[in-house]
């Protein structure tokens, strides 16, 4: 049994344990679980799956429910700079002392059973919102659904908010594949919610084999937006609402999403109008289409598969229509790095390669290929860091300009930590 004393200590090790970054299947997991909490009493469960807006869905059903005044627990990944933001009660991280205290008594129950980094992750999440006593947690699937961690906790509410390609040589190459995945959070007689305008039939299919009630966006809910509110109905029941402080047209989709599963889960949870609208103006979520200030404004988006940056060009066109943006960017190589580079192509003036330390992102050579593959023509290599992009990318604008930092998580995490070191937009 390992002790270690500072949170860095248990997660370098928790990396180094596991033989796969990625191990899907729930045997391994359930077992410690259940060893952990075999008088396990579940808290009212919301379980958030998606290609994209599961961190949207799950910072939305947070704020709802804290507005209302429940004790809440939020268990989302990936962290943007901290790992305690994956674990959150009552909106706030969770400290270092206590997830390491989570980790030690996980370390001892699980005699010789072999643990990933994210495995670890969920088991205390669950066993710290047990302890905190939570009226209701909320849990963001980490990749598909059938086989994460997070599906052997059976949900109240199952929300899937998009279906998009991505991670296919674990999920599938086809919509219709993935989106079989993620229905893996389906439960018999458990509301499932859908987000998704056009989702694919394996999600109906699946929905009929497991008795699941399906309820989805266009159909059984449904929203429209005017000049400075919106309207959510279902069914007679209908609310006047102001925008959602997160922007983009998909937050609207999100948060009707989250309206509608607050709704059905409110004979366990009560919820009022109140709670909603006041849920919708205190969200808050890092990284998405994040506008900081400044002479040249910088926007930051973790958006990394063609789906989200569709979304992202649609924001850019309507938001900043006469802008020069110029792209500091990264991905790791496993996405369809071509398919995003030829959608942003459009609206992007110059790009800035930023190199990722990170073994699973791509490096300058690969990201030479595909550049000299596309039709795009002003792009910049050479820097050894996030930094040295960024600076470049700053002295080659003007005032009117856009700064766009986007493509991963980890870039998006450099950036904030940076910008918080020195106020790089000074």
């Amino acid at each position: 049994m390992m002790h270690f004393e500072s949170l860095q200590d248990w997660l370098a090790w928790q990396e180094s344990l596991h033989p796969l970054t990625i191990d899907l299947g729930l045997e391994r997991v359930a077992k410690v679980f259940h060893d952990l909490n075999p008088n396990y009493r579940k808290p009212p469960t919301i379980t958030v799956a998606g290609t994209n807006g599961k961190g949207s869905c799950i910072a939305t059903l947070e704020a709802i429910y804290l507005a209302a005044g429940y004790r809440v627990g939020a268990y989302t990944s990936p962290h943007i700079i901290k790992y305690n933001e994956r674990i959150k009660i009552d909106g706030i991280p969770v400290c270092d002392e206590l997830i390491c205290e989570a980790f030690a008594k996980i370390d001892a129950v699980r005699g010789d059973t072999s643990l990933s980094y994210f495995e670890f992750g969920t088991l205390a999440a669950l066993e710290l919102f047990a302890q905190a006593n939570v009226d209701v947690q909320l849990l963001e699937v980490g990749l598909g659904g059938r086989l994460d961690a997070v599906n052997m906790i059976d949900p109240d509410i199952a929300l899937i908010s998009s279906i998009g390609i991505d991670h296919v040589d674990w999920l599938g190459k086809t919509r219709e594949a993935i989106g079989r995945e993620k229905a893996g959070i389906f439960r018999s007689n458990t509301p499932a919610v859908i987000g998704d305008v056009d989702p694919p039939e394996s999600l109906r299919q699946s929905a009929l084999e497991k008795n699941t009630p399906l309820y989805c966006i266009g159909q059984d809910f449904d929203y429209k937006k005017h000049a400075t509110a919106w309207d959510w109905w279902s069914g007679n029941r209908y609310l006047h609402l102001p925008n959602p402080t997160l922007k983009g047209e998909h937050q609207y989709r999100n948060a009707a999403s989250v309206i509608f599963a607050v709704t059905a889960l409110a004979n366990r949870l009560p919820i009022n109008e109140t709670s909603i609208r006041q849920g919708l103006t205190n969200v808050q979520l890092s990284g998405r289409f994040q506008l900081i200030d400044g002479e040249v404004p910088v926007l930051l988006d973790v958006g990394h598969n063609p789906e989200a940056v569709k979304t992202l060009v649609d924001y850019l066109s309507t938001t900043f229509p006469e802008k020069r943006i110029h792209a500091i960017f990264s991905m790791m190589k496993d996405k369809d790095i071509a398919g995003v580079l030829n959608i942003m192509n459009p609206v992007i003036h110059d790009w800035f390669f930023a190199p990722l330390t990170n073994p699973r992102a791509a490096t300058e050579s690969m990201m030479r290929i595909i550049f000299s593959q596309s039709p795009i023509t002003h792009v910049s290599f050479g820097f050894t860091d996030f930094i040295s992009a960024y600076q470049v990318a700053k002295s080659q604008s003007q005032q009117g300009d856009l700064l766009l930092v986007f493509g991963s998580f980890l870039l998006v995490s450099d950036c904030l930590i940076n910008l918080k070191k020195s106020e790089l937009t000074k």
